[in-house]
């Protein structure tokens, strides 16, 4: 992909265009006017499937500008593939199919005229287990904006993107000694990193902590609280009491099970303020996960 010169987010007042999320052709639809300043991401009727069989059905879920969003549930219930739906990383799976909306600022993500790249620049993605390339610590976190071919200098890039992770002051005297020379919590702030150094707007944390010690753990959710008045946070987590301690709204998805064919289709029973949710959550369901009634 060639030079990407845009805005490294969207500002409150601002409206998104396709265009914006396509550099490289002519839009076929032009949508902007996102549904709220506050919205980043607006779901509506979300189904994803995998060839014919349904994985996660009727989704709504609105997302907020600058908080931290949990996607808690039992194993199975489509926490991860909604997850990779803000960014497109389903489409990486050949029988995938993703169905319904899913609105960024205003903007269809599954619309044609969408460059998913670009979309994969402004919605970063940190995995469940740290995964840095077997390059020098710097490499791993110039990598992304040189691909993109990012503006600035390089140095100034790396550094401000591991100082946003925390760990600057632990590397910085080695930054040409291989990132797989790191701790596990060092090497998850080091795909932090990475991922801060495209300069998203989201960042998308995929269980980030279930593969690090309790110190490395209480690391990482210092790192998200630090780090929200600058980027809309979504985390998949398996930890409730993770989600209550760093998340401003959590997410319960369950699971359906089929009685003829055994298979699990996922849905999302509720949404609301984390402390309504652990504390006094609209759905039985909920209330049953929560207290340990259930899953």
């Amino acid at each position: 992909m060639g030079q990407v010169d845009l805005p490294p987010a969207i500002e409150p007042t601002e409206s998104l265009d396709v265009e914006d999320l396509n550099p490289d052709k002519e839009p076929t639809v032009v949508l902007s006017d996102a549904p709220s300043q506050e919205v980043v991401f607006a779901v509506r009727d979300l189904d994803v499937y995998y060839g014919t069989f349904r994985a996660v059905r009727d989704v709504n879920i609105d997302v907020h500008r600058n908080e931290i969003t949990a996607f808690i549930g039992p194993s199975g219930c489509g926490k991860t593939t909604v997850l990779r739906c803000f960014n497109r990383m389903n489409d990486l799976i050949e029988t995938a199919r993703v169905d319904g909306s899913i609105q960024y600022h205003g903007v269809d993500l599954y619309d044609q005229a969408v460059n998913a790249v670009e979309v994969r620049r402004r919605i970063g993605m940190v995995f469940q287990k740290p995964n840095p390339f077997p390059k020098s610590i710097y490499d791993n976190v110039a990598y992304g904006p040189k691909i993109v071919g990012r503006k600035g200098n390089m140095d100034d890039i790396v550094e401000k993107a591991l100082h946003r992770a925390a760990l600057w002051d632990e590397v910085k005297d080695r930054l040409k000694a291989s990132g797989l020379g790191l701790s596990g919590g060092q090497q998850q702030r080091l795909c932090i990193a990475r991922a801060i150094a495209n300069d998203p707007e989201v960042l998308l944390m995929d269980e980030p902590c279930s593969a690090l010690d309790p110190i490395a753990t209480a690391r990482i959710e210092d790192l998200m609280q630090e780090i929200k008045d600058d980027y809309t946070i979504i985390i998949v987590t398996h930890n409730m009491q993770q989600a209550a301690r760093v998340s401003d709204r959590t997410a319960f998805f369950t699971t359906e099970v089929n009685s003829e064919s055994d298979t699990r289709t996922g849905l999302l029973v509720e949404c609301d303020s984390t402390d309504k949710m652990f504390s006094n959550p609209s759905d039985e369901r909920t209330e049953n996960y929560v207290t340990g009634r259930f899953g």
